[in-house]
């Protein structure tokens, strides 16, 4: 019975440091395209996307990782709108927008495509998309839970922009802080 036990624990916690990525090291995983979006050479009109691909670790086994992808009608890249803790912890903002690979696999885990918006629409909706980032109340704050969090991100942009009709899945942990965020109210940003 205690050998059966020593060799449960040292599986649980080989498997809990691997989580659900390839590899243990984070340095070393993927984060080519999963090839889900277009071209920007071949594709030329506009396209919003948005994608969630497993968290990190072990924390992939039950939540995810979401951003935003845009790209305007005739421009040859995609901006890619992220958050991320551990830019905090080096004493930048924890938001990025960046020209870069949109459906990067999230360091080891391939995205998945949670919303898509091509043509007239997505160009209609990207200035609405833009001006939500730049409102984004937690550019300088991140926690894993409750939040604010990357899902926390990508809910308030799709709340501000509800012509996204975006809904998440329930592994977006975080993506429920928002909702406890009142328009003028100052609680939650006074508490970071």
């Amino acid at each position: 019975m205690k050998k059966l036990y020593k060799v449960s624990v040292s599986l649980l916690l080989s498997l809990f440091s691997l989580g659900c990525s390839v590899t243990a090291d984070w340095s070393t995983a993927s984060r080519e395209s999963a090839g889900i979006a277009p071209d920007p050479t071949d594709y030329q009109d506009a396209i919003i996307h948005v994608y969630g691909a497993d968290a990190w670790g072990w924390r992939g086994w039950f939540a995810i990782h979401t951003w935003i992808s845009v790209k305007r009608g005739g421009q040859q890249d995609y901006t890619v709108y992220d958050v991320v803790g551990w830019r905090q912890y080096r004493g930048n903002t924890v938001l990025v927008a960046m020209n870069d690979i949109p459906d990067r696999h999230w360091y080891g885990a391939k995205p998945h495509l949670l919303l898509e918006i091509r043509g007239e629409q997505a160009e209609d909706l990207i200035h609405k998309i833009e001006q939500a980032v730049a409102d984004y109340p937690w550019k300088e704050s991140y926690r894993a839970f409750p939040g604010p969090n990357s899902n926390t991100f990508v809910a308030w942009v799709g709340k501000q922009v509800p012509e996204l009709n975006l809904e998440l899945p329930f592994s977006a942990i975080g993506s429920g802080y928002v909702d406890q965020f009142k328009q003028g109210s100052n609680d939650l940003l006074d508490e970071q």
